[in-house]
């Protein structure tokens, strides 16, 4: 049985590890179904807008995220504003996304959940 993404833990990724295919993608993105695709640079990457009732609770939320990722050792594009924050997964190696972007979105959510402040 394999756990929710939500509860999985990051693998180490590096060059030449492979991205999700296409036939992986539907099944990953039904588990996190707020988060978009975003394409850049030919890159492919999942991001989503958490919005804050002030800058204090997007800043929280902000270093929670960074807390999360510097315990996994996968690191996300941050970008704080009053009241929102955008938070961006990638896997910086392959040039693309890998499991771990998937697993990474699922416990951005469910620190979320329980985010002070959120709209």
């Amino acid at each position: 049985m394999t756990l929710p993404l939500s509860q999985a833990h990051c693998e180490a990724c590096q060059a030449g590890a492979p991205q999700v295919s296409e036939g992986e993608l539907p099944e990953l993105m039904g588990q996190i179904a707020d988060w978009n695709i975003e394409t850049r640079a030919s890159v492919m990457q999942l991001e989503r807008l958490f919005q804050f009732k002030n800058f204090k609770q997007a800043l929280a939320f902000t270093n929670s995220v960074g807390a999360l990722a510097e315990a996994e050792g996968h690191h996300p594009a941050l970008l704080t504003e009053w009241g929102k924050v955008t938070v961006t997964w990638w896997s910086h190696s392959i040039q693309g996304l890998h499991r771990n972007d998937f697993i990474m979105a699922a416990r951005t959510d469910q620190l979320a959940t329980t985010a002070e402040g959120r709209k």
